[in-house]
């Protein structure tokens, strides 16, 4: 031993030691001598080295085989989103016409929306559930509106008015509370020109003696309360307004909406419930007081053509009469109507139109 409890070997001897102690060399001692159990009594009593703050550590192995089976289970997902999507949807709860809502209609859609489970029937809860409008919005927000530009003779904020007013009177025509219970549509009326004098006639005509020619029906939407009522307070609703130049420079709008309202037999205890659904195209001209005789904010009526589902059929008494207890049977003249199709415009004709008998809805 050296000085201060140190050994005298050297390091090349310690070295060699250790080699020869490490590959069972003849002769090797058999016990570390005083400098080995010198280092060893050193390292520990030293404390652990910390870790360096920019050091990387390798990743630790094992669950190898978790992520393995969670690889084969996102594979297999995959595989089934490609095979059947719609499937999947229903998953999420988009079955059955539920899931998240469809965004504004900016267009014509290119073909009806999917079909849903046939045994899914409303009810008193979910009025609206087997039906594509469980996607579609409540009432007004569910018709898109178009941006506002200077049209005809309009500047950008006269042909934004007239796009709300618009809106307005598809809103006072077919989703107004007291209209639908059989009161008479005044707001409505009150945006139609005045001076246009057979509309003017078939509005007194219509709500005085309902006829096939003259029926209140083919511009709102109403229910005789001592018969039918209404499910809920939500009625459904999609379509768009579009617009563009007209005659003499007038700014013509044009609103195609689907209206979904689910109904019951009034004062009835059971719980059958079935949709009347109606389609509007309505053909509105903003014309130019200096060259049309009209009344500023309001507007004259171009056209107007209805399609209507479960509604009734031959019946002109001024309400919408929906049956009960066969769905929506309706006398069948061979036609077939999908009342949710909004890939084709209305049918010439309409409701109470020479051209059409009643025919068959393929869903309600």
């Amino acid at each position: 031993m050296g000085k201060d409890g140190e050994s005298s070997i050297s390091d090349e001897e310690w070295e060699r030691f250790l080699r020869e102690a490490e590959a069972g060399t003849r002769g090797a001692p058999q016990e570390p001598s005083a400098r080995a159990r010198m280092v060893a009594r050193r390292l520990r009593e030293e404390p652990a080295r910390p870790d360096a703050w920019r050091a990387h550590e390798p990743p630790r192995r094992g669950g190898g085989k978790a992520r393995y089976v969670a690889g084969l289970l996102v594979a297999a997902g995959l595989l089934v989103v490609a095979l059947n999507p719609g499937r999947v949807t229903g998953w999420f709860g988009g079955g059955g016409g539920a899931g998240a809502p469809l965004a504004a209609e900016s267009e014509r859609p290119d073909q009806p929306p999917p079909t849903t489970a046939a045994d899914q029937r409303p009810t008193r809860e979910q009025p609206f559930r087997g039906s594509p409008a469980a996607r579609w919005d409540d009432g007004a927000a569910g018709i898109g509106m178009p941006a506002a530009r200077a049209t005809g003779w309009m500047g950008k904020e006269q042909v934004a008015q007239a796009l709300d007013r618009s809106r307005d009177f598809l809103v006072a025509s077919n989703l107004d509370h007291g209209v639908l219970r059989g009161e008479r549509p005044k707001r409505a009326i009150a945006l139609i020109n005045p001076h246009q004098q057979d509309v003017q006639r078939y509005l007194a005509a219509a709500f005085r003696s309902p006829s096939r020619g003259d029926d209140p029906l083919l511009l709102f939407s109403r229910f005789d309360q001592a018969k039918v009522r209404l499910v809920g307070d939500v009625v459904k609703s999609r379509g768009r307004i579009t617009y563009r130049e007209g005659e003499r420079g007038a700014v013509e709008v044009t609103a195609d909406v689907t209206f979904v309202y689910p109904v019951a037999r009034a004062g009835a205890d059971g719980d059958e419930v079935v949709r009347t659904i109606v389609r509007r195209e309505i053909v509105m001209s903003w014309d130019d007081p200096a060259k049309v005789i009209t009344e500023r904010g309001t507007f004259s009526l171009r056209s107007y053509k209805s399609d209507t589902t479960n509604g009734g059929c031959g019946t002109y008494t001024g309400y919408l009469t929906p049956e009960f207890g066969t769905g929506s049977a309706s006398p069948d003249d061979g036609r077939t109507i999908d009342p949710y199709d909004r890939s084709t415009p209305v049918e010439a004709g309409g409701r109470g139109g020479s051209a059409r008998t009643c025919g068959t809805a393929t869903r309600s």
